[in-house]
């Protein structure tokens, strides 16, 4: 008669249980070692831009740089868009100038960015300059007036999203500050100016944003020119496709528009002289206070310039 093999000892069991446990444990220990590494987004370029404007005040000390300060911001200009010469360290170059860098992924497009920031600490308050470094720029967004101009860092921040190869500048002081000296769209010696012209002179074009009270054009949504620059295709289509999203959209090439025609622009007059590409539009503040019509502006600023 064949006897049957003995059952598995209470003790073997044990054995064998506390292997498959210490084999569980020896894992998620290397689990535990080795972890994965979540990807560095780096800041919003919202939080940063709302930190400075929220910043601006006209008491607070602005200063117009120095012809090396100038020099230096051309330089630093053409490096962004033509990529930095042998030996030159761009973000020394900005930190020089009283701007700090920041990089990362931009949360809302997840396009690579580098955002150049004054730091405020001193009268050296000259803003800001974001730039999308997923393609070599080829146009550039101004707000020459943030704070002042209400919401038209809001604006320009939003176009610069649905703009890929696009730079946005941001002045850094409120536009009284200094006795005036810090309205940089109607000063060629600021450093808004020294950066806006660089990039003319390198082939971008520029839009710049401006606001207007409803009081001083009330028949009118908005006003589309160049400046002192040529009229271009880009701008008549941008007054069509505005006046098309239900837009009042005066013209300025076909009449006058309240005296706010931008003819006294230093950055148009600058790309007046150079031949390039330069738009002036004001936006009242019925528009520029409803987050909606902010949107469609974008929206067909953002088509045109894209175009363009």
């Amino acid at each position: 008669m064949r006897t049957p093999l003995p059952a598995a000892s209470s003790t073997r069991r044990g054995l064998i249980a506390a292997a498959a446990t210490l084999a569980l444990l020896g894992s998620g220990a290397c689990a535990d070692a080795e972890p994965k590494s979540e990807p560095q987004r780096g800041p919003d370029p919202e939080v940063l831009i709302d930190e400075l404007v929220a910043g601006l005040s006209r008491d607070k000390p602005y200063r117009d740089p120095d012809t090396g300060e100038r020099a230096a911001a051309r330089r630093a200009a053409r490096s962004l868009v033509t990529g930095p010469n042998a030996g030159t360290d761009l973000d020394q170059v900005f930190n020089d100038l009283g701007f700090q860098a920041h990089r990362g992924a931009d949360p809302a497009t997840g396009r690579p960015f580098d955002l150049y920031l004054a730091t405020g600490s001193d009268d050296r308050s000259w803003g800001a300059v974001l730039v999308d470094r997923s393609a070599t720029p080829r146009a550039v967004i101004e707000v020459p007036h943030p704070g002042f101009d209400i919401n038209t860092e809001k604006l320009g921040l939003a176009l610069h999203r649905k703009v890929p190869a696009s730079v946005l500048l941001i002045a850094g002081a409120h536009r009284q500050a200094a006795d005036g000296d810090a309205d940089v769209a109607h000063n060629d010696k600021s450093l808004f100016h020294a950066l806006a012209a660089e990039f003319a002179n390198n082939g971008l074009d520029q839009i710049q944003l401006h606001g207007f009270a409803d009081r001083n054009l009330p028949a009118s949504d908005a006003v589309v020119s160049t400046g002192s620059a040529s009229v271009t295709p880009v701008a008549r289509r941008i007054a069509d496709g505005l006046s098309a999203a239900g837009l009042d959209a005066c013209r300025a090439w076909v009449k006058r528009c309240g005296q706010l025609e931008g003819k006294t622009n230093e950055q148009g007059r600058a790309a007046a002289a150079l031949g390039s590409v330069f738009i002036h539009l004001e936006l009242s503040w019925s528009i520029r206070r409803d987050a909606e019509a902010r949107n469609r502006v974008v929206t067909v600023l953002a088509e045109q310039l894209v175009v363009a």
